[in-house]
C-alpha cells in the first residue's frame, strides 16, 4: 500500500465513477489520495482525464456494459474509496411513491449504487445536484447507499464558494463510511460567506452593484477575509483571474509561459500557478452585437440592466442564434450577458462560453477561466480525444464546446480536497492498522 508522502500513514486508493474530466479526483490527489481509476462514457473527457492522470487507469465506455462494469469492480477490488456524481433524472416519481432506484431514467446512480455494494470500499462520496435534497428524494437516496445497513450515510449540502472556490456552486454531497469502522461520516463546514455576502445595487452610483451583507456582525469578518487578497479561504472573481485579464477576444494563443501571464496579484493566484506552459487560453470571438450589449451592462449585471436601446432582438443588422417572434431579447435571455463583479464570486458556470462574461472586458472567458474559477490549478490540461468525428459516447457540437462542458460539469477540486480531507483522519486508523 502506498504511503502519503513525508508520513507514515497510507494513501488512500480510489476509483472515481462518472469522472469526467476529473474534479473529484484532482481535489482528492492534492489531499492525499491515490487515483487508481477513472471511468466515463465521454471520450473526450477521458482523454482529458488520462492526460492528467497518467497514473491512473482510464476506462472509457458505459457503466452499463459488462466489460466496463468488470474492469471497474476489478480495479476498485483494492480501492479504499468510491467517488462519483451520476446523473438522476426523476426526482418526481417519489411523489408516486416508487422507488427512486428502480425508474429506468437513472439507470446509472443505480450502478453506482451497485458498484459501491460489490467493491465495498471503506467510504464512499457521492455528489449531485441540490435539488435531490427535495422531500423523499434525499431519504431514498440515504436507504439506497447504506447498502442495508452496511454504511452509515449522511447528505450535506455544501456550496462551493465557502470552501475556497470563486464561485457559488451548491452541491448535495453523500457521504458513506462502512460501519466495522465504528465512526460517523464527517461533518464537512465551511465558511458561511455563501449566505452571508451578496451583491446589492449601489445607489449612490444610480448604476452598477456593490458588496452587501445578508445577515449581522459575523458578515462583517467574512467581508473583510473576501477583500483580503491573502487569504485564500474567500475568494473573488477578481482574484481568481485578475492575472489573466490581458486576454482579448479572439484571442487563439492557447499556450503561453507562465511568466508571459500577468503579474500575480493575489494568494489564490499564487496557488493556482506553475512553472513553464500554461495552456487553454484560447477566447472566443465576440459579435457585434454582443460586445454592443456587454458595454452596457455593468460589472455583476445581466441584460436587465440593459438600457431600452439595447433591448432589441439584432442591434446592427447582424442574424445570430435562432429568430424569436419578437423584435426584442424574449424571457429566455434572463441568464444572457451576466458580468461578472470583481469583488465577488462567479455564479456558477455551465457548460457554455458564454455562461459568464468579463467584469472589465467586453468578452467571454477562456477555458483556462473557467478552470481557475473552478478551483482547477494551471498544471491541469483540458483537451479532446484526438479521434474526428461522431465516436461513441461523444457530445456533439465540437472541441471548443466541450472544453468548456467539461470544465462546467466538473466538482470543484478545492470542494472535492475539503471533503476528502475530512473523510481521510476519518479512515485513516483503519489504513494504518491494514498496512501494519
Amino acid at each position: 500500500m502506498e504511503l502519503d508522502e513525508g508520513t507514515t500513514t497510507p494513501a488512500p486508493r480510489v476509483v472515481d465513477l462518472f469522472a469526467g474530466a476529473g474534479g473529484l479526483s484532482v481535489g482528492l490527489r492534492s489531499a492525499g489520495y491515490r487515483v487508481l481509476a477513472g471511468s466515463d462514457n465521454d471520450p473526450d473527457a477521458m482523454a482529458t482525464f488520462s492526460l492528467n492522470f497518467p497514473e491512473a487507469t482510464t476506462i472509457t465506455g458505459d457503466i452499463r456494459q459488462a466489460e466496463v462494469k468488470r474492469q471497474i469492480v476489478e480495479i476498485g477490488a483494492s480501492a479504499d474509496v468510491v467517488v462519483g456524481g451520476p446523473p438522476c433524472q426523476a426526482f418526481s416519481q417519489v411523489r408516486n411513491h416508487s422507488r427512486l432506484i428502480d425508474d429506468p431514467r437513472n439507470s446509472l446512480y443505480r450502478e453506482f449504487v451497485h458498484v459501491v455494494g460489490r467493491i465495498e470500499p471503506r467510504a464512499f462520496l457521492m455528489e449531485n445536484v441540490q435539488g435531490m435534497s427535495q422531500m423523499g428524494v434525499k431519504e431514498q437516496v440515504l436507504h439506497d447507499l447504506s447498502q442495508r445497513g452496511q454504511y452509515r450515510v449522511v447528505a450535506r449540502l455544501v456550496d462551493a464558494a465557502d470552501f475556497g472556490v470563486p464561485q457559488t456552486r451548491k452541491r448535495l454531497i453523500f457521504i458513506g463510511i462502512h460501519r466495522d469502522l465504528g465512526v460517523e461520516p464527517p461533518e464537512v463546514e465551511g465558511s458561511g460567506a455563501s449566505a452571508a455576502l451578496t451583491l446589492l445595487p449601489d445607489s449612490e452610483r444610480r448604476r452598477g452593484y456593490r458588496l452587501g451583507l445578508r445577515t449581522d456582525v459575523i458578515a462583517e469578518e467574512l467581508l473583510h477575509r473576501l477583500q483580503d487578497p491573502s487569504d485564500v479561504g474567500i475568494v473573488s472573481a477578481e482574484q481568481a483571474i485578475g492575472d489573466l485579464s490581458f486576454l482579448e477576444a479572439g484571442h487563439r494563443k492557447d499556450a503561453l509561459d507562465s511568466r508571459d501571464l500577468g503579474a500575480v496579484r493575489s494568494a489564490y493566484q499564487r496557488s493556482m500557478r506553475v512553472s513553464g506552459v500554461v495552456r487553454n487560453l484560447g477566447v472566443p470571438r465576440m459579435n457585434v452585437d454582443t460586445t454592443m450589449r456587454l458595454n452596457g451592462i455593468p460589472a455583476g449585471g445581466n441584460h436587465r440592466d440593459l438600457p431600452d436601446e439595447l433591448r432589441a432582438r439584432y442591434l446592427t443588422g447582424q442574424k445570430w442564434g435562432p429568430s424569436t417572434d419578437s423584435d426584442r431579447l424574449a424571457r429566455k435571455h434572463y441568464y444572457a450577458y451576466r458580468r461578472l463583479h470583481p469583488d465577488l464570486w462567479a455564479w456558477t458556470l455551465n457548460t457554455k462560453a458564454d455562461a459568464v462574461y468579463h467584469y472589465h472586458n467586453a468578452r467571454a472567458l477562456s477555458v483556462r477561466e473557467f478552470c481557475r474559477l473552478q478551483s482547477f490549478p494551471d498544471d491541469f490540461v483540458v483537451t479532446t480525444d484526438s479521434r474526428q468525428g461522431d465516436i461513441a459516447g461523444r457530445v456533439p457540437n465540437g472541441a471548443t464546446h466541450s472544453r468548456y462542458r467539461q470544465i462546467g460539469n466538473a466538482v470543484p477540486p478545492l470542494l472535492a480536497r475539503a471533503i476528502g480531507a475530512q473523510l481521510h483522519s476519518i479512515i485513516a486508523p483503519a489504513l494504518s492498522g491494514a498496512s501494519a
